[in-house]
């Protein structure tokens, strides 16, 4: 069998990569960066480090990788794939979709059998994202058979992968804990179960699960931590004003959970205490300014900060520990951040309440609105 796998860093090699190489795949990375693709064709294999105090490693074999600016070889590689996956920034998604429209079109002039297309992204429906990019560069008698040669399940994936500093520039060092969610209802009638992967009927609670527990926790960390002058997650959450904040965050995303999409109150406890433990892992330095970065898209209406906050709004749920978090991504000025150093700017240029609706969108007079203001506020006071 089969894999073609988009992305050949981090978590494309430690996570997605190891887990389809588990379950009797040959994985074909492809990816931009020439050296990297050089350097894989020339092991054929890369070692997977876990951050525990056993320190267990994995040897992945019989891989492969084609540059991703090479569109005929990766349509080809795609013509005789069984799964194709991606993990390359959700923005990324579009730079794929001429390459992999070429190759459903093989695989339809083939004659082929339906695969799954999976977007392994940090996003809620990254595979439905990737679907909406790939038919856009499909002719439309393609656009219409498709479905006969791809489809793409939405999946939810959770592994922590720091920044690396490997001898080996293949090694990959990751955090012991991995989740990975596929929509059951999508895939192909016979498509065979994926060691480690759990497939469900309904994905959508398994991702915001994931969003606001996972993704909003590690980054309120990091930037509650950034404010205190803290260097990575782990000795942020040595703080115990910080653990406090963090706790007040869970408990605000944690009730929307519950009342959204039912899960047990006392087991979704267990799973935030394990989250917890995992921010806190000595084996691994993860740090701030990397969870951090990126705070336009953090702080983007659909993502970890901002969906959230205003779910809880409309559940009628008390958000302080959330408006604090925003008001701390507000706060991150990290000089090496894009990102980071345009809001600054805008706060500088326009004030923190034009700029919290240009990029929240929440629009100045709602409540939440009001409140983050005062909280930026208090936060910046002299």
């Amino acid at each position: 069998m089969k894999a073609v796998h988009f992305g050949a860093g981090n978590i494309g090699l430690g996570f997605i990569g190891l887990l389809l190489s588990e379950s009797g795949y040959s994985v074909q990375f492809v990816d931009v960066n020439a050296e990297r693709v050089a350097l894989l064709n020339e092991r054929g294999e890369y070692k997977v480090t876990l951050a525990n105090e056993a320190r267990e490693s994995f040897v992945v074999k019989g891989i492969s990788a084609i540059n991703g600016r090479d569109e005929e070889e990766v349509a080809k590689a795609i013509a005789e794939a069984d799964i194709v996956t991606t993990a390359v920034g959700v923005g990324a998604l579009p730079y794929l979709a001429r390459s992999i429209a070429k190759g459903i079109e093989l695989r339809l002039n083939a004659g082929a059998k339906p695969i799954p297309f999976i977007a392994c992204e940090n996003a809620i429906g990254g595979s439905t994202i990737l679907k909406g990019h790939v038919h856009g560069k499909l002719s439309p008698d393609s656009r219409e058979r498709a479905e006969s040669a791809a489809v793409f399940p939405d999946a939810a994936v959770d592994r922590i992968v720091p920044l690396q500093q490997n001898e080996d520039p293949l090694e990959v060092i990751v955090e012991p804990f991995c989740e990975w969610v596929i929509d059951r209802s999508a895939l192909p009638a016979d498509f065979p179960a994926l060691q480690h992967v759990k497939a469900v009927d309904r994905l959508e609670p398994y991702i915001e699960r994931k969003l606001f527990t996972v993704n909003t926790g590690h980054c309120s960390a990091a930037y509650l931590g950034y404010l205190q002058g803290y260097g990575t997650i782990q000795e942020a959450m040595q703080d115990k004003r910080i653990v406090d904040r963090l706790g007040e965050v869970l408990s605000e995303t944690g009730g929307v959970l519950v009342r959204k999409h039912g899960f047990d109150e006392a087991e979704h406890g267990r799973y935030v205490e394990i989250i917890k433990d995992r921010f806190r892992n000595p084996y691994l330095t993860d740090e701030v300014e990397r969870v951090g970065r990126s705070p336009i898209r953090k702080l983007s209406p659909n993502d970890r900060l901002i969906r959230p906050v205003l779910l809880a709004y409309e559940l009628g749920i008390e958000t302080p520990g959330l408006v604090k978090a925003i008001a701390a991504a507000l706060s991150f000025d990290f000089a090496d951040d894009a990102e980071a150093q345009e809001i600054q700017r805008a706060i500088s240029d326009n004030g923190v309440a034009k700029t919290i609706a240009q990029y929240t969108g929440i629009e100045e007079g709602h409540p939440l609105h009001s409140a983050i203001v005062r909280e930026y506020g208090t936060l910046h006071q002299r």
